[in-house]
Order: C-alpha cells, then sequence, then structure tokens
C-alpha cells in the first residue's frame, strides 16, 4: 500500500476516460469495524486507487482488510483536485474517516467533478451516525431535519439555534466532544430547558452510551470530560406550544388591510406568516371585502 501524492496535471479529458471508469463512495465504520459490508470490500478490492480524508487512517482500515492499494489524499483543503485525481484513478474508491462521505464530511465535490467527467458515480449503503441515534432516541422519527454541525459562533449559529426551536419536527445534530456541554446549554437557552432530547456517543462501539431527558438534565449529564463522536437529538415543539405561538391571523388581516394592502398582497403576507394558502386565501377576501 502507498500513499500517492495528488497529481499535479489532468491527464485526459472526459472523452478520454477508459471504459469501465467510475467512482464509488464507500461508507465506512463509525466504530465497530464488523459493519464494514461486504461490498464495500468488493469496491475497495476492485478500485484503481483508494481516495481519504486521513491516508494513516484508512490505511490501518485496508491494512486490517488485506487490501493494498494506492492511497491519495482528498479532503476538505485539497478536494479543489478532484478532477485530477479522478482523470489520473478513473475507477476510484473515496472514504472519509467514518460513515457515509458527503454527510458532514467531504464528498459532494467529489460527485460534482466526477458527473462533469461523466463519470458514473455509486455511492454505496452503510454505516452513518445519525439514523441509529435517531431511532435511539426515543423521539417522533416520522420527519426529522438533520443539522449536521452547528456553526460555532455568530449570527448563523442563532439562527440555527432558533430553527430548532421552532420547528415541530426532531433535529439531528452532531457534536464534537469539548463543544457538547455549551451546545447543551445553547439549545437549552433557545427551545426551553424541557425541551426533550437524547445524546449518543460511541456508537457501535464498547463504551456506547445514549441519554436521554430534558435538556438541562442533559447539559448537568456532560458538564463534564465526554469522549466519542456525538449525535444530539431535539425534540420538535409540541402541539400545544406550537398553537400558544400561533400569530392572531385575523387581527393580522385587519392591520394589513387597514394598512391599505389589496387582497393579493396581504395573502401572501398571510401565508408568509404561517397560514395556509386557501386560509390565507380566505381571511384576504374577509379582510378586503
Amino acid at each position: 500500500m502507498t500513499t500517492d501524492p495528488l497529481p499535479e496535471q489532468a491527464e485526459f479529458g472526459p472523452s478520454e476516460l477508459p471504459e469501465g471508469a467510475r467512482v464509488w463512495l464507500v461508507p465506512t465504520p463509525v466504530g465497530n469495524l464488523g459493519d464494514l459490508t461486504l461490498r464495500a470490500i468488493e469496491v475497495l478490492r476492485a478500485a484503481d486507487a483508494v481516495a481519504c480524508e486521513d491516508t494513516r487512517r484508512t490505511g490501518a482500515l485496508l491494512s486490517h482488510l488485506g487490501i493494498g492499494k494506492p492511497l491519495v489524499r482528498l479532503d476538505a483543503h485539497t478536494m479543489h483536485r478532484a478532477a485530477q485525481v479522478l482523470e489520473k484513478y478513473p475507477r476510484l474508491a473515496y472514504v472519509s474517516d467514518a460513515g457515509t462521505p458527503g454527510i458532514s464530511d467531504p464528498g459532494a465535490e467529489l460527485v460534482q467533478a466526477a458527473a462533469e467527467l461523466d463519470l458514473p458515480i455509486e455511492v454505496l449503503p452503510g454505516a452513518t451516525a445519525f439514523v441509529p441515534a435517531l431511532v435511539l432516541s426515543g423521539l417522533p422519527t416520522g420527519r426529522f431535519t438533520f443539522e449536521g454541525f452547528l456553526p460555532r459562533s455568530g449570527r448563523e449559529r442563532k439562527e440555527r439555534l432558533s430553527a430548532v426551536a421552532a420547528r415541530t419536527e426532531t433535529s439531528v445534530l452532531y457534536e464534537s466532544p469539548h463543544r457538547l456541554h455549551a451546545t447543551l446549554l445553547d439549545l437549552g437557552a433557545a427551545c426551553g430547558e424541557a425541551r426533550p432530547a437524547s445524546v449518543t456517543r460511541e456508537l457501535s462501539k464498547k463504551f456506547e452510551e445514549t441519554r436521554r431527558g430534558p435538556l438541562a438534565e442533559l447539559a448537568a449529564h456532560f458538564a463534564g470530560v465526554v469522549k466519542g463522536e456525538i449525535v444530539v437529538v431535539v425534540a420538535g415543539r409540541s402541539a400545544a406550544e406550537a398553537e400558544a405561538d400561533a400569530p392572531d391571523y385575523p387581527a393580522l388581516a385587519a392591520q394589513l388591510a387597514a394598512e391599505g394592502l389589496g387582497a393579493r398582497d396581504l395573502r401572501a403576507r398571510l401565508m408568509a406568516a404561517g397560514l395556509s394558502k386557501n386560509e390565507a386565501y380566505a381571511l384576504a377576501l374577509q379582510a378586503t371585502g
């Protein structure tokens, strides 16, 4: 197994790609190596090379599997050279450090580069951390929003926290161990300390843990040193909370009509405030009629 440097220049164009060329995105275990699928192993053996975030980590995985392939580093800092790598290795397997490439990990840019070269793209099903953590949370799974990692600070972080607090479906977040406590406190401030949530860490490993409870309780539990990859799952607003926060739409319609808005503009404003199209249409006609 060798670590291969990135090529400096493209070797051929899209029309010259050899037969059988393709790129595979290969999920790798988030913990237990036994979670690697048989198909993933077949693809890693069939590829011309394996591109990855960390050649040492992936090298250890391939060594464990007895697979010797050239390794090429393609992480967030080098992904801009994906096209050159694909042209040098037209049968390329790509893995991130753990889980499915492209889910809070590099991978999307590689797919774009492969598509521009007219390369067939296959994404193998396999390990990802947020799905088992969501199920383990015991919270509703019918509808959910995957937030990935929250911004570390600033206005964008506040906006994302507000969005988590406002939605009625479950939210799923990734977080690093050293920021977990602060994020749980921030979620408690945004959503209310009593909002149900769960924290899962070390998925599929010996010390896997899922803790469920109100955000305040979770923040207190994880105030000390925490290890492992973290998934936080937060319940959506209850129906009672959503109803209590709903605007007084008839009063809003009357106010907008008094300001001179016509039925069409008034309807658009009511829809922006949360009313359905039909409800906004009826209320706008009533207010302007």
